[in-house]
């Protein structure tokens, strides 16, 4: 975090060697090895039918170079598919930063990560997501590109050697054809303009829905890394910022605001000074970074005559001129399989004005800055296809709380308590059937303190919280339901100043992810102690 960032730069703190994959009894203190890279998070779960994999990346990072090939669907498992997941493996060995990567298919970013620290023995870590989503994409030869930037030379030692993997599983059987989009396109002409991205679209002239999505990611190390601690310049913080830590992802479609988003505070695995907390488990989503996604169905019949059309994601707050942003952006089309030509129009286009407030005071000693912040939009459009007119109703409201407090010029101790809301409703209906309702109540915590003490330790305590509520029913029936909770907590410490060997690191961490679907459910805990898993215990109560 800011000024204690610096300190954890100037230690070069990342050390270790491989361990055994659990320890009932760890070290009284973190030592030259650790345990591999893991989380609670639910794996991908697969369908057991014939699969095909296919490696399309295959790469020893070392630079800013990017991996370029040509990726080819498997001949012997053709479409349509149940499923398509992808699965990134990696190693690292020596020293090296946390550094952050993500994966093109066709001009389309379909995986984006941040990698974990090494031990100097080396450290092997994996990650799956689920890509169905993608599968139109992926049934045709499509361009790869993936990177991740990263330094190496004589104290950043650490080469990320990444293989990347698409498995695809037929459809047979009860494992029907998964229901997707017709076609997913990238942006075409995309560019930068201060902290935006904007492009161009074209979708094809039958389309009925349309769905855009963001990969939003702060990061670089600057203060837009750690953007829910910055302060309004009027206010002494090192990371100023005009109009204080509110931050909101925007996307509009030819000047029209089309949808809005709060971004996850995502935590990379050196973060808040403290690469003792990251090391065997991460903060949630620092592997698997999620997209944003908006439906813009409203807007759907005013793009439907081949013509391109403006798309631009911007993110509110950041200063002028100040870099940070990543925002890769694609768009979900589906089609109309009857109708040549979808026509239709916005029936409401209702945008507040955002409601942002950062006050400063000095309680007890403490510069203290509280921040309150929303916005709401309403919008409805209508579409006329082969089986009538069809009426979509998107509405966002999104929400932003935090108390951020810290002492004196050097800014020790720096503490953060801080949650985000993100709710959305679409609603879908047309003359004679039942209304689809689909509802997400999504709300992001982040709560830490770093500090100081007289002997130069340094320590950290901080919560991370991802949870989500959705549904989607038809009528009075319900459709799907699905609600997760994934929490990570953790404090370690550490002395500065001194050499690893005196550094005598501590530290705790635990990640639970809880998840209900459709009356299933999963539950997962992970805790570990020194760097060694010393808990790992599944099962619903």
């Amino acid at each position: 975090m800011t000024r204690l960032t610096a300190v954890f730069a100037a230690a070069g703190l990342a050390l270790g060697a491989m361990s055994p994959a659990y320890a009932a009894d760890p070290p009284p203190e973190f030592g030259s090895d650790w345990d591999d890279p893991r989380t609670a998070v639910r794996p991908v779960e697969k369908p057991a039918t014939p699969s095909c994999t296919v490696k399309i990346v295959d790469e020893p990072f070392d630079d800013f170079t990017p991996y370029t090939s040509t990726f080819t669907p498997p001949a012997d498992c053709p479409g349509p598919w149940n499923k398509v997941v992808l699965r990134m493996e990696g190693k690292v060995q020596g020293v090296q930063y946390d550094r952050l990567g993500h994966l093109e298919v066709g001009g389309v970013a379909i995986f984006k990560t941040s990698t974990p620290e090494p031990s100097r023995d080396g450290i092997q870590w994996a990650v799956e997501k689920d890509v169905t989503d993608y599968a139109p994409l992926l049934s045709k030869p499509q361009p790869v590109w993936m990177l991740i930037g990263n330094v190496v030379n004589e104290t950043y030692t650490g080469v990320l050697d990444v293989q990347v993997y698409l498995t695809f599983y037929q459809a047979q059987g009860r494992n029907k054809p998964a229901d997707t989009a017709s076609d997913v396109l990238p942006l075409s002409n995309p560019h930068r303009e201060g902290s935006a991205l904007l492009g161009e679209v074209t979708v094809p002239r039958n389309t009925e829905r349309l769905v855009a999505e963001v990969y939003a990611t702060g990061s670089g190390g600057g203060c837009e890394e750690f953007w829910y601690i910055t302060a309004p310049t009027v206010v002494p913080y090192s990371c100023p910022a005009d109009d204080g830590p509110y931050r909101e992802v925007q996307i509009e479609v030819d000047g029209r605001v089309a949808g809005i988003a709060m971004p996850f505070p995502h935590v990379y695995t050196g973060g808040w000074s403290n690469p003792f907390l990251w090391y065997t488990l991460p903060a949630p989503r620092a592997f698997d970074v999620r997209p944003i996604r908006y439906d813009l169905t409203p807007f759907t019949g005013l793009l439907t005559d081949g013509q391109p059309h403006q798309i631009k994601v911007s993110v509110l707050g950041v200063p002028e001129g100040r870099p940070g942003w990543d925002l890769p952006t694609s768009v979900l089309v589906w089609r109309s399989s009857s109708s040549a030509r979808v026509t239709g129009g916005l029936v409401t286009h209702e945008v507040d004005p955002v409601a942002n407030a950062s006050g400063h005071s000095v309680v007890d000693g403490w510069n203290q800055v509280d921040t309150r912040g929303s916005h709401h939009l309403r919008i409805s459009g209508y579409v006329n296809t082969s089986k009538g007119r069809v009426v979509t109703s998107v509405e966002q409201s999104v929400s932003n709380s935090s108390m951020h407090r810290w002492v004196g010029d050097q800014e020790n101790p720096d503490e953060l308590t801080a949650s985000w809301s993100d709710s959305s409703t679409v609603i879908a209906y047309s003359p004679g059937s039942l209304p689809t309702v689909s509802r997400s109540e999504k709300r992001f915590v982040l709560d830490g303190l770093v500090g100081i003490n007289a002997e130069n330790r340094l320590s950290t305590k901080i919560t991370v919280s991802d949870t989500e509520d959705a549904s989607t029913t038809r009528g009075s029936s319900a459709q799907a339901k699905r609600k997760f909770t994934d929490v990570y907590t953790g404090e370690a410490a550490y002395n500065l100043g001194v050499p690893r060997a005196q550094r005598n690191a501590v530290g705790t961490s635990t990640h639970r992810y809880q998840l209900t679907e459709n009356g299933a459910c999963y539950d997962h805990r992970i805790s570990t102690k020194n760097g060694f898993v010393t808990e790992d215990a599944q099962g619903c109560d």
